[in-house]
């Protein structure tokens, strides 16, 4: 299991967050996703074979713009 962190761009409103976090929660091998509106973040939990692009992929077609925290 890893942890994810991303910078999601783009989200303004409690609407937009819950966008993310069902995109984010579709995604086959993603066990939990956490979605902050205030600091335009995500925290996803997943199995190790999941890639980031392949998350990061879900989330940007939807509109929004998305980066790995380090």
């Amino acid at each position: 299991m890893k942890q994810i962190k991303l910078h999601i761009d783009g989200m303004h409103c409690a609407s937009c967050a819950g966008n993310v976090q069902k995109s984010l929660t579709v995604v086959k091998g993603v066990r939990n996703a956490k979605v902050s509106l205030l600091f335009k973040k995500a925290d996803v939990e997943a199995d190790d074979n999941v890639s980031v692009d392949e998350i990061k992929k879900a989330v940007s077609k939807f509109g929004y713009k998305v980066s790995e925290l380090k």
